[in-house]
């Protein structure tokens, strides 16, 4: 008989060593989108349980923000460790949960292994500035001291790799992390802290409450947001939800790292190596089945080789395997349930409403009914305009003709969001001028790659309508420290700044 997919969940629940308490017999049902079935009745937290775990974690933090910095960066090694041996297991689980092909579901574990490498080396490299005095026989310099309680609020698509960008960099900073994750991904969550827990204890030093993770729906997240306790907010999720969290943050002078929506672009130049374009874009524009903050949903094609790329383009959406991830043969998963698949139709609808032609886009009978596949669409848009200008968490690829660069820069630029884009071309000229202030106006910004597919090692967020968050790599570390400017007199005098003199005596 074969196993079912909520039997595969459970069996890497156990070897992973999380509680069959913790997802049996609770309120929170898990559902997988591969097909529907129910994988998990979880234990939800409360208001009241969510502060005191936010307790625990303020406990926790006054203690870790003493312990040296390397050190800290040995626990997380030890995660780093536990991760790879956990890498087959928690990237099925990833699967199972967001429907993710397996190598997706793998490589979002090997983005975590490679998070934890990076904070590894940071923990000895957390500089700060020596800074030259106007005043004699006095030093400046900058600190940066640990900040507190790091909440993260994370999303259904990368469940498991959010967290872990925050958190790496979270704990060598010296602070103590509160996860709350989607609803929809809730197991993920449990088999991660399970981890964390089994590296905690090699660690052996670890104060109880250094990670903490919150089960619940959006009045878990409000107590979260609204705790005083909390000092960073770290969000992932759409813009109506950074459009909550970050002015509740705010009204209490907290911080906010918000990475939210992205309606990214791509242009595709007279000089573009073509076969590359090609995969770049069905890659970014199709992947994860358009789940992807980073997905590519727009493109722009230059006339003199759009009649030669976009048949190219439509003859790969109508060949490309959809189908049960899990099999191992499918490259483009289910959406992750009907609310995301009636958006997609929603938005198609209104494409041939603009005069837009539709390739592909209907459902892919792939599973029971309770599982939502479709075909990617590529839409020929005649204007930039309707849905075109809305991000839908779908696989819809809006595809324009172009003439000048500056006019598909301009369209390029006008939507609210500005996550990630690229350009296609072997014209320097080109390259710089998409890459100059007067060119993409997003926080990541690519030549002859697709959108999708960020490495850790860059800072990882966007700008206007995206929020503004810096993740991962580079010094977005800055954002989880608060910095101090020291001034040290070693002279026998006092020498005001500025020239001021106020003399006492």
């Amino acid at each position: 008989m074969t196993q079912s997919i909520a039997g595969k969940a459970t069996e890497i629940l156990n070897r992973l060593g999380v509680d069959a308490a913790a997802y049996t017999g609770g309120s929170l049902a898990s559902f997988t989108p591969v097909t529907g079935e129910e994988t998990g009745r979880l234990k939800t937290d409360t208001a009241e349980t969510a502060k005191a775990a936010i307790a625990r974690a303020q406990a926790a933090f006054q203690v870790w923000r003493t312990v040296p910095a390397p050190r800290r960066g040995e626990l997380v090694r030890l995660l780093g460790e536990e991760l790879r041996a956990a890498k087959a297991d928690l990237g099925a689980l990833v699967s199972i949960e967001a429907g993710k092909i397996p190598s997706e579901g793998l490589g979002e574990v090997q983005e975590m292994i490679d998070i934890c490498d990076f904070a590894v080396g940071l923990s000895r490299q957390l500089y700060g500035l020596t800074i030259a005095s106007e005043r004699p026989g006095h030093r400046m310099m900058e600190t940066w001291h640990p900040l507190g309680v790091v909440g993260v609020i994370s999303a259904f698509n990368f469940p498991v790799a959010v967290w872990s960008w925050n958190a790496a960099l979270a704990l060598v900073c010296g602070n103590s992390v509160v996860w709350k994750p989607s609803e929809k991904t809730p197991l993920t969550a449990l088999a991660t802290q399970a981890i964390f827990e089994r590296a905690a204890r090699r660690f052996g030093e670890a104060p109880e409450g250094l990670s903490e993770v919150l089960i619940g729906g959006p009045d878990v997240g409000e107590a979260l947001v609204a705790s005083h306790d909390v000092p960073l907010i770290s969000a992932t999720g759409s813009t109506r939800m950074g459009r909550i969290v970050g002015p509740k943050v705010a009204e209490r002078f907290g911080r906010s790292i918000l990475e939210l929506g992205g309606n990214n672009a791509g242009i595709v130049c007279p000089s573009a190596d073509l076969d590359m374009a090609l995969r770049a874009i069905a890659f970014g524009a199709m992947g994860t089945a358009g789940q992807r903050c980073t997905t590519l949903r727009r493109l722009f094609v230059h006339e003199s080789v759009y009649d030669t790329l976009v048949p190219r383009l439509i003859r790969a959406y109508g060949s490309v395997s959809v189908g049960n991830p899990l099999d191992g043969n499918a490259l483009v998963g289910p959406l992750v349930d009907r609310a995301a698949f009636d958006g997609m139709q929603k938005a198609l609808e209104a494409a041939r409403a603009e005069g837009g032609k539709v390739h592909g886009g209907e459902r892919v009978s792939a599973g029971p009914d309770t599982a939502f596949y479709a075909r990617p669409a590529l839409v020929e848009m005649p204007a930039h305009a309707g849905p075109v200008l809305e991000e839908t968490f779908a696989p819809i690829l809006y595809v324009l003709k172009y003439g000048e660069l500056s006019e598909a820069i301009a369209q390029h630029n006008a939507v609210g969001a500005g996550l990630s884009s690229s350009i296609f071309t072997l014209d320097v000229r080109e390259m710089e001028t998409f890459l100059s202030a007067a060119g993409s106006d997003c926080g990541i910004a690519n030549v002859n790659i697709g959108t999708s597919g960020a490495e850790i090692g860059g800072a990882f967020g966007g700008e206007k309508e995206t929020g503004g968050g810096r993740e991962s790599g580079s010094d977005a570390w800055k954002a989880y420290m608060r910095r101090q400017t020291n001034t040290i007199n070693y002279s026998t005098t006092l020498p005001l700044a500025q020239g001021v003199v106020f003399d006492i005596e």
